[in-house]
């Protein structure tokens, strides 16, 4: 990773931008990537940096983790030079950012709380920071967790915590004790993550999605089949549902059957969420997967405001709407809406268009639409082609199937079967195009509907609020890209749920992160932080003396430039030296 400047003139002047750009082999080439973007801060915005940092970080790290400064004294040792070695080499960099991440919001207090000391050598509490960090930081099973990534990582001098005992059995048990506090915890991170980013919680984003199992699943009622986000329908699955704020803010979640199907679900976690954290004046965001009348009469009659994306099939009544040109709004180079109020006033529909949507709504139309013609034009032949009578039911339900896999096209025809004495096959096929057929489609493509009860809103106002949902679709593509939420390895509807409950609260760190690097101007990757600052190793440097001592330092190595740029804008101080625990074993050479 290196550092990277672009020189701008502007006005007169020449400006100096920088940029973190790193070196990633793709195949046989060698691409330059961005890091993150240092901008050009003034040092009033880079004061303004250093106190954010002070305010989450809130100065948590405790000083018994490290040696003191003045350690040994004033004792001075003639050092053997060529005796001078180096190791137990371990990943550091990454891992303390995760435990600053926890600390920050305030975890640490929360799960000693929650779980007391017991009668157990390692408090749950413990474990459970090393659960939250390492699917953080590198994502994985239990077991491995467990064998292998946990003796990589200075999580031991961290945290006391000898890698003996992070073994399978305490890292499963420790799941089924963070468990039964979900709503605990759902409770703390909604107000922390609220106290540190100024957030209101006035508008909720509510989406679902769904994560599979490997293997059979015998002992998880929940683990059922349905429709699969992962394209993966031969396994069992569970659904997923997110709540969260402005900004991809995460404040609760609910696991659901996996054949649960969405619109099913509005009620009970809109009644769920009101019972945890009051039923406030807020309005719920929801796609078109949620729209039901059922539905909307139920948010209606509890006074709730919502704004929710209307059905397909609602499109077509507004189809004269669409084709008049008067009232559109545009609120974007690309965008257009139209207000159209219902008839009591109760309601209100906004018509959305956009071009490069429609382009978008062509080409995949064109494509269903080729295909379905080659299916026909295969099945006519095939017909024609007969020697001896075909079972025309048979040939109906081949059109069924035809019409269901090319669903997007399948108005464009009139499909049917009718009897044909004079042909070998006793019957033809038939295919007529259906004159709405094209108007409907250079009219609605492009087009969307959504549905409001809230009408002291500006156009913008509604379509950047509705927009967000793609803010819940960026929480889902963390949790299964960054996280690894699939697939579930568990068998146990209860561990299927504390591995769910680890990735939420490993996202609300990974969230934390995202802002924080915003507020310091570094762009909102925090996955290539995590790259980087894994580099930062820690290390037992063995320090012969000429009078036959051994010294043994355990240190940080020192960051390279680029990382320390990254670790001063985040305002985050590593330290030179860690305390070598009594209580952990001694290493041997």
């Amino acid at each position: 990773m290196y550092l990277r400047h672009k020189r701008v003139r502007k006005n007169g002047k020449v400006h100096t931008y920088w940029s973190l750009v790193r070196s990633v082999r793709v195949g046989r080439r060698v691409r330059q990537q961005v890091v993150a973007q240092l901008g050009k801060l003034s040092a009033k915005e880079r004061v303004r940096a250093e106190l954010f940092a002070e305010h989450i970080t809130a100065q948590r790290c405790r000083p018994s983790l490290f040696e003191p400064a003045d350690v040994g004294g004033d004792e001075v040792a003639e050092i053997n030079l060529k005796g001078v070695t180096m190791y137990r080499n371990r990943r550091f960099g990454d891992v303390f950012l995760g435990l600053v991440l926890w600390r920050a919001l305030g975890l640490d207090e929360l799960f000693d709380r929650l779980l007391p000391q017991g009668r157990e050598d390692v408090r749950w509490s413990t474990v459970a920071v090393i659960h939250a960090i390492l699917r953080l930081c590198e994502p994985s099973s239990d077991l491995y967790l467990a064998e292998s990534l946990y003796p990589k990582t200075a999580l031991e001098d961290l945290l006391g915590v000898a890698p003996e005992q992070v073994n399978e059995d305490r890292v499963y048990r420790a799941l089924d004790a963070i468990l039964p506090h979900k709503e605990a915890v759902e409770q703390h991170l909604g107000d922390r993550l609220g106290t540190l980013f100024a957030l209101d919680y006035d508008t909720l984003l509510y989406d679902v999605t769904s994560t599979y199992f490997e293997g059979l699943v015998p002992r998880s009622p929940q683990a059922r089949r349905g429709y699969s986000r992962d394209h993966r329908p031969d396994c069992k699955q569970v659904c997923v549902a997110l709540v969260v704020a402005r900004g991809g803010v995460p404040l609760a979640y609910e696991v659901f059957d996996g054949n649960r199907v969405d619109v099913t679900t509005v009620k009970e976690i809109v009644t769920t969420m009101e019972s945890r954290f009051g039923a406030a004046k807020r309005v719920w965001v929801m796609d078109r997967g949620m729209a039901s009348q059922a539905n909307v009469q139920f948010l209606r009659e509890g006074g709730r405001r919502y704004l929710i994306g209307a059905a397909k099939s609602e499109l077509k009544r507004y189809e004269t709407r669409i084709a008049e040109e008067r009232d559109w709004t545009r609120i974007r180079d690309d965008i257009e809406v139209k207000l159209c109020p219902t008839e009591d006033g109760q309601e209100l529909y906004i018509l959305c268009r956009s071009g490069q949507r429609r382009e978008k709504d062509r080409a995949i139309l064109d494509r269903f639409e080729k295909q379905l013609d080659q299916r026909i034009e295969s099945l006519g032949r095939r017909i024609a082609r007969a020697t001896k009578p075909i079972d025309r039911s048979r040939v109906d339900q081949q059109i069924g199937r035809m019409l269901q896999s090319n669903s997007r096209a399948s108005a464009k025809y009139d499909l049917r079967t009718e009897a044909a004495p004079e042909s070998p096959a006793g019957l033809r096929l038939i295919a007529e195009e259906r004159s709405s057929w094209q108007s409907m489609r250079d009219t609605l493509t492009g087009c969307y509907l959504l549905r409001t009860n809230i009408t002291d809103w500006t156009h913008d106002e509604l379509w950047r609020t509705y927009i967000q949902l793609t803010d819940a679709e960026d929480a889902f593509r963390t949790h299964k890209s960054q996280l690894s939420i699939r697939p579930v390895w568990h068998h146990r509807e209860d561990r299927t749920k504390a591995h769910i409950f680890v990735c939420f609260i490993a996202y609300a760190m990974w969230k934390t992160l995202e802002l924080w690097q915003e507020r310091a101007r570094l762009g909102n990757s925090p996955g290539m932080v995590l790259d980087e600052l894994r580099q930062i190793r820690s290390a037992d440097v063995i320090l012969p003396t000429t009078d036959g001592r051994v010294l043994k330092v355990r240190c940080v190595v020192k960051p390279e430039p680029s990382q320390a740029v990254l670790l001063d804008r985040l305002g985050i101080k590593l330290p030179r030296r860690l305390r070598i625990h009594t209580t952990l074993p001694a290493c041997t050479m």
